[in-house]
């Protein structure tokens, strides 16, 4: 049973109605890395906010007044018995504050609106003869990628050369480590065995600064590829989702095979080590958790990730025209054949190459088709090093 009470000229049941609009963002698709806190997919609209009204605690109608009622007003309020205190004639009126608006930073900025820019270095430009570098930050926090490259050992550039692109996760520590010890201790076990077993030699090293990053006893981990030129021999390895394609003649030949828990053979390796692998919003992870199988680092998950790169041998021929070393920031969002479309305009058949503007060029198409990660590009001119 209801009550319905008459309040006359009241301000707070005025019938100026102010609307209110609740903005609330959905922040999922801002998480810090993407191999460690859910699928990298961008979302469907930065723009996409849910609108509510608040919900008055006392519902009011608007009915006409009585002809035989002797109070004028234009509102008549129905109060269910339930909220009446006793000793009083009307429950008091709580009016809710509205909560706080909430607009998310790719909003901010599309908008114009001053966007904080998380701290940490914004892109990074190389040019140097042979190869070129372009890094640039991802939309997430601080730059975690790191490269490496040596050339000139042993005093001839075609003898001997090293490069390697290195994708952190957790922080940016691992990668940091690698790009500064991984090449010397490749070059400390090549130089110890003989020319039949570099690739044995390059896992060695691999495994060995594994070791030495573990004793640091810091988090995080890194996902890695290198390639080294001897002699006219191109020797590529990775461990993890960064990846080298070579253009033979125009066409995309990938020379690394990425390292995710979905593979088959990785899957059933974790699995005969007693984990588990799943798939967490479209993504398959190690334990719920790690979206590769293989890195160096990742001391709290070292059971099932391997820091045992795959090794593949070619010689550098005149049809191989150069080589792309990349972070998985831009194979997410573009395929093998489209990176060597976009690059060999810029580095064959011209007689000044400009290959730092073709990594840039990529970076910019990831960027612009959604890529939230960061993006490390790196093209080696590979007749530079012909033998």
């Amino acid at each position: 049973m209801s009550l319905s009470l008459i309040i006359p000229n009241s301000p707070i049941f005025s019938p100026k109605k102010v609307p209110s609009i609740f903005c609330k963002s959905d922040g999922s698709s801002f998480s810090s890395s993407p191999r460690t806190n859910g699928s990298q997919q961008p979302p469907s609209s930065p723009l996409s906010l849910s609108l509510s009204s608040p919900k008055s605690s006392l519902p009011i109608s608007s009915t006409p007044q009585s002809p035989s009622s002797p109070l004028k007003s234009p509102l008549s309020i129905r109060v269910p018995k339930k909220q009446l205190l006793f000793g009083t004639d009307v429950a008091p009126v709580k009016r809710k504050r509205p909560g706080r608006i909430e607009i998310p930073t790719s909003m901010a900025v599309q908008l114009g609106f001053a966007a904080e820019t998380p701290r940490g270095e914004e892109e990074v430009q190389v040019e140097e003869e042979g190869y070129s570098v372009y890094c640039k930050r991802g939309r997430r926090g601080k730059m975690e990628d790191r490269y490496s490259a040596a050339v000139n050992l042993n005093g001839d550039p075609k003898q001997q050369a090293f490069f390697g692109v290195y994708d952190g996760h957790g922080n940016s520590k691992a990668a940091e480590f690698v790009a500064k010890n991984l090449d010397k201790k490749v070059m400390e076990e090549v130089s110890k065995t003989c020319e039949d077993a570099i690739d044995g030699a390059i896992r060695d090293a691999y495994l060995f600064t594994d070791m030495d990053f573990l004793k640091e006893d810091v988090g995080g981990g890194t996902c890695c590829v290198t390639a080294m030129i001897r002699k006219g021999d191109l020797f590529v390895s990775n461990a993890g989702d960064c990846r080298a394609v070579l253009s033979r003649n125009g066409v995309a030949e990938a020379l690394t095979n990425d390292h995710h828990p979905s593979r088959e053979d990785e899957r059933d390796r974790i699995e005969a080590l007693g984990g588990y692998v799943d798939c967490c919003h479209g993504v398959w992870r190690i334990q719920s958790s790690l979206a590769v199988s293989r890195a160096i680092g990742d001391k709290h998950l070292k059971q099932w990730v391997l820091a045992e790169p795959e090794t593949k041998m070619l010689k550098i021929k005149p049809e191989c025209e150069f080589l792309i070393l990349a972070s998985d920031g831009l194979w997410n969002k573009v395929t093998n054949q489209e990176a060597v479309d976009l690059v060999r305009p810029f580095c064959v058949g011209l007689d000044k190459p400009k290959p730092f503007s073709a990594c840039k060029k990529l970076a910019e198409l990831s960027s612009w088709r959604g890529s939230f990660d960061d993006i490390s590009v790196m093209v080696v001119q590979l007749q530079h090093f012909l033998f």
